[in-house]
């Protein structure tokens, strides 16, 4: 009886379980206007950050510490799709492996028709950030969430942020709540200038003083041959 060659050993990583195929990603806001590529972008160096293994969770409880990690979401729905994963993350008992889920914002000032308003703006559109333990449940419990596209990293395996990075971040959210909004005027004290709308239309005078929480002017007018302050909107003057 001829011998028959015995077959070739399967390597051992051919015997893997395949791969799911591919969830389907909805459209996410693409990166033109140059999020990671700002150096004190607190994004910036997230992308090269070292990539890390979805690690295990025991029963006894999560394993490691959390980490701060981005979510690419779809834009316009930052808000809604945060309040999803966190209603996901209450219904299926997984807290202990959570931390907090936010849309990082900046309060902005702004005048609209002679009328100040402080609104919040986001500072990253399309991304949300997520501070938690990375098992296989918390990665798929996050992925399945209606709205959100991946984890930011490298080789498609989630990276998270640098510690320096979530400082400054959260530093610069608490700094811009805290405080009350600042404008940006473009006048300085001793500047001649000129208004052009309101009571005083077409009278000319020096800045006396700046108040940039409220935006307004101090402007120092000759009424009546007497120099009297007289306060306006920064909007409705010009320098001359």
């Amino acid at each position: 009886m001829t011998d028959h060659p015995h077959d070739a050993a399967t390597p051992e990583h051919d015997l893997a379980h395949p791969a799911p195929a591919d969830e389907p990603v909805p459209a996410m806001a693409d990166d033109d206007d140059g999020i990671a590529a700002e150096l004190d972008d607190p994004f910036a160096g997230s992308e090269n950050a070292k990539p890390v293994a979805v690690a295990g969770a025991d029963d006894d409880g999560p394993v490691g510490e959390k980490q701060w990690y981005i979510l690419k979401v779809q834009s316009n729905r930052e808000d809604s799709i945060r309040e999803a994963l966190q209603r996901r993350i209450s219904m299926q008992g997984m807290d202990k492996w959570f931390g907090e889920v936010i849309v990082p914002k900046e309060q902005v000032t702004e005048f609209k028709s002679g009328k100040k308003r402080v609104v919040s703006r986001k500072l990253y559109p399309g991304y949300i950030l997520v501070n938690m333990i990375l098992n296989d449940e918390t990665w798929f419990l996050v992925r399945e969430t209606g709205g959100i596209g991946d984890f930011t990293g490298s080789a498609g395996r989630p990276a998270p942020m640098l510690p320096q990075d979530v400082a400054k971040l959260l530093n610069k959210a608490e700094e811009k709540t805290a405080e009350s909004p600042r404008l940006k005027i473009n006048f300085k004290k001793g500047d001649r200038v000129k208004i052009n709308e309101g009571t005083f239309e077409n009278f000319e005078g020096e800045v006396e003083a700046i108040d940039e929480a409220n935006g307004r002017v101090t402007v120092m007018l000759s009424i009546f041959g007497r120099s009297t302050p007289v306060d306006i909107e920064y909007w409705q003057i010009e320098s001359v």
